[in-house]
């Protein structure tokens, strides 16, 4: 069983080229699943340094579908498919699903329980109909970024840029400049300095949804916004001037020539109460 990594991928200055989770599948070797729109780019910049750092770089693209199984049943529906445990959170184990080997990842992007699963692309639609028999039920996109809005998980292209760094988005958690990767004496410089500004959720305070590319009156942009099913409230993540980023301070966002009213809020915006 291994262990599972989120991160992002710099450039030397610190922007962002990525963000991505890392599984190791054994002890000098791991899969890195990045987002589909950046899988060019970002293998050619793994080519491009893997030399730098002792280790060869291959493109394994076309050997993984993956299905993410998610929500209160979704480890139950895909354990009583399982020869053995499930892996927990943040680990990762191969096992066989229905007789399918499949590599199980205990991570998601919608906050809530589940698994990733990774098999050959031929047995994807085989496992897709036993998930779904056993009460599984498809979601599209749009229904997974309600879901990771709440919680406050980033978008690449939205939240997350070549133009801004881990920093100003909140995610210094997952970087640790003293490994040395690439941009890391940016990173470092950014963090001492402080940002000029942060990546902060909201919520939306009367009627109205904000949208990305939405102004944020006085200095900032909303990257991010949507209705929440949950809170009944339109919800998002924008960038805003540092001094303007403490929960509870209140912003005016433009939406199409309408000024809403909104209030910064605090990771993530919607917790179910059992989640303590």
């Amino acid at each position: 069983m291994g262990g599972a990594q989120y991160s992002v991928l710099c450039r030397e200055d610190g922007g962002v080229l990525d963000d991505l989770f890392t599984y190791r599948t054994a002890p000098d070797r791991f899969l890195t699943v990045t987002n589909a729109s950046n899988h060019d780019k970002d293998l050619a910049w793994f080519q491009a340094h893997a030399g730098d750092f002792d280790a060869e770089v291959h493109d394994a693209h076309d050997r993984y579908a993956m299905l993410a199984v998610q929500g209160p049943r979704a480890r139950e529906i895909v354990q009583a498919m399982a020869d053995a445990p499930l892996p927990n959170r943040f680990t990762t184990a191969t096992r066989l699903l229905c007789g399918r080997s499949a590599l199980v990842c205990g991570t998601g992007y919608t906050g809530e329980d589940g698994v990733e699963i990774l098999s050959d692309p031929a047995d994807a639609a085989p496992l897709w109909d036993e998930l779904t028999r056993r009460g599984a039920v498809p979601a599209g996109l749009a229904a997974r970024d309600t879901l990771r809005l709440e919680v406050c998980f980033h978008l690449y292209g939205n939240d997350l840029m070549e133009e801004r760094g881990p920093i100003e988005a909140g995610l210094g958690w997952c970087c640790k400049e003293d490994t040395g990767f690439i941009g890391a004496d940016a990173v470092r410089a950014v963090r001492e300095a402080g940002p000029g500004e942060k990546l902060v959720p909201f919520t939306v305070t009367a009627a109205g949804i904000a949208r990305q590319g939405n102004p944020v009156i006085g200095g900032g942009e909303v990257t991010s916004g949507t209705l929440s099913p949950c809170l009944g409230v339109g919800i998002g993540m924008a960038y805003v001037p540092a001094e303007r980023a403490q929960p509870g301070t209140e912003l005016e966002i433009d939406v199409r020539g309408k000024v809403r009213p909104a209030v910064v809020g605090t990771k993530p915006l919607y917790r179910k109460e059992n989640d303590g």
